[in-house]
């Protein structure tokens, strides 16, 4: 993909994002200090309790898993869904703590009414603007999406999408189609005034009036250096990780998702001393 060159552009994104691409993308140390950063900025504006009780979180557009590790640091459960077969793999083999679905955002969502506390999603929404196949009308295609995902979400909570609109045609139509279905709230853009800083989260509220929070550099500022080489730090040591295999899951990890599956109703067997030990190779 050439520089400036939207992905969107290129294929649809079950095409687009391919194997390759899709391990391109989990290994580059830039991606994964934008998708952290983002990611924590989504969960801010998500305005969740600091109670230390687990939320319940969809990752819409949840591609490899990248936005999903920032949920389990914050130490909630996740859910991720994606269009992209080869990106889900990648998840998987990197064992994410999150569920992970196959779906077309414009199919809908086929998920239960009122079971989830917020939901996330990071530069996946705008790709609904799009007719990549024939019969997709993009209107119809939004309008489903932003109709379950208004009822799968419980009443009070939040979804904060995060898009890279190609024009403000398309902010505006998402807007719109969003506040169609029910959801208040409206757009955030971070650093409006700059073309390297500036980001668009589109934040939707269940059930309330709660005023649009605050954006971020409204007056004309700039992210910081300081926070700017901290996002630069925690993508290469996150990259660093997985190249040296120094992010092993260990007790703790097994003992947290034997917990976490628990709470979902699954029959998960008793936790002995022998639980998280690792096995011995038997040739």
């Amino acid at each position: 993909m050439g520089k400036g060159e939207r992905p969107e552009h290129m294929a649809p994104p079950d095409i687009f994002y391919n194997e390759d691409e899709a391990r391109k993308y989990t290994t580059n140390s830039r991606m994964i200090a934008i998708q952290a950063a983002l990611t924590e900025r989504a969960l801010e504006l998500l305005a969740l309790p600091h109670d230390g009780v687990p939320r319940l979180l969809l990752d819409l557009g949840c591609g490899s898993g990248l936005s999903g590790e920032a949920l389990s640091e914050a130490g909630h459960v996740w859910m991720g869904l994606d269009i992209s077969a080869a990106m889900l793999d990648v998840a998987a083999e990197r064992e994410v703590e999150g569920d992970l679905v196959l779906n077309d955002l414009g199919h809908g969502l086929p998920l239960r009414p009122g079971s989830f506390d917020g939901a996330i999603s990071i530069s996946a929404v705008q790709w609904l603007c799009n007719a990549d196949r024939r019969g997709h009308d993009p209107r119809k295609r939004m309008k489903r999406f932003f109709e379950t995902l208004y009822a799968c979400l419980r009443r009070g909570a939040r979804a904060v999408l995060q898009i890279y609109p190609e024009n403000h045609q398309q902010a505006e139509m998402l807007v719109a189609s969003a506040m169609k279905v029910g959801f208040s709230g409206g757009l955030v853009v971070d650093y409006p005034h700059s073309t390297r800083a500036k980001k668009y989260f589109l934040v939707l509220m269940v059930g309330t009036s709660t005023a649009v929070p605050q954006a971020k550099g409204l007056d004309g500022s700039e992210p910081e250096e300081e926070e700017e080489a901290q996002i630069k730090m925690a993508g290469r040591d996150r990259f660093k990780r997985r190249k040296t295999g120094s992010g092993m899951k260990g007790r703790d990890w097994v003992l947290r998702k034997k917990e976490q599956m628990r709470k979902k109703g699954y029959d998960i067997a008793p936790d002995t001393k022998y639980t998280g030990r690792k096995r011995k190779h038997i040739v």
